[in-house]
């Protein structure tokens, strides 16, 4: 299954919409942004029911996150609907979910927490590639990680699936990870990451790394150099809603690494607060 959004021809290449472009210069091309710095390409997180993809579809951002299950849940068999777990119903499915997107400019980033959704989902994705010429990222979390606690979606599934339906679409693979207020928390380890870069050494998409803003300052060698293994490879950090990081910790991320090869998908205010910082 060839995606005509994907550019696999030569004479494509990475033409406008081709889903083997690096996020961030699609919208530099788009002039959406006005340098090719990954910081300044915004995100909308957890755009799941229809009144959050409506916000979301009507907003300024650039890239639109949400969350795709199957309702009844995992080993459920019914369509793939937009919700994080442990929600198993939403008042949106995939397909709506789609159709209001396409209709916009913006990029779009599906995160997956069963494989058993990955399919069908894909399925419904495939029936409006021709209105997504724009980035459009595929997410699971395919290792353990961290203090990660929650089951892993099996890599070469997941991994074999996506390319099966879209062979140059961006993937987001990531580590189950934990964060705990009254302990240390312990960042990537070099087990952990120099797994992950074998699983990536034969692909041949773009490849993102999602990684949790409070594990990452204590892991720059480590994902310093997992990133430098590619230049497919980039970042996107994002954060959990308890964690506890300081906007000094993305400055000091945002200065470790490549400012081109970054993402940073977090919550307010970090967020505004950091944007302030990075143009002050």
């Amino acid at each position: 299954m060839v995606d005509e959004g994907e550019g696999n021809s030569p004479a494509f290449g990475c033409a406008a919409g081709a889903w083997s472009e690096q996020a961030v210069d699609h919208f530099l091309r788009s002039q959406r942004i006005e340098a090719r710095d990954a910081a300044a390409v915004r995100w909308f997180h957890a755009a799941n029911s229809k009144a959050r993809a409506r916000e979301a579809a009507r907003s300024d951002v650039h890239m639109i996150e949400a969350d795709v299950v199957l309702r009844g849940g995992q080993g459920g068999n019914g369509d793939p609907i937009m919700a994080h777990p442990p929600e198993t119903d939403s008042d949106n499915t995939l397909q709506e979910w789609l159709k209001e997107i396409v209709n916009t400019d913006k990029g779009i980033k599906l995160d997956f927490k069963s494989l058993e959704a990955v399919r069908p989902s894909l399925e419904l994705l495939e029936h409006v590639k021709h209105r997504l010429r724009r980035p459009v990222w595929i997410n699971a979390d395919i290792l353990p990680g961290p203090s990660g606690s929650s089951s892993v979606v099996d890599a070469k599934g997941f991994v074999g699936t996506v390319t099966s339906f879209f062979p140059n679409v961006t993937l987001s693979l990531g580590w189950t990870t934990g964060w705990h207020p009254d302990k240390h928390n312990k960042g990537y380890d070099w087990v952990t990451v120099k797994e992950m870069a074998q699983i990536c050494n034969t692909l041949p998409q773009p490849v993102t790394f999602p990684v949790r803003a409070a594990l990452v300052r204590q892991s720059v060698s480590e994902l310093c150099w997992l990133i430098q293994q590619s230049d497919r490879y980039t970042l996107t950090v994002w954060t959990g809603e308890e964690d506890v990081y300081s906007v000094e910790d993305l400055l000091y991320i945002r200065e470790n690494f490549d400012k081109t090869r970054v993402y940073y998908d977090i919550l307010e205010p970090q967020n505004s607060e950091f944007r302030k910082a990075i143009v002050a």
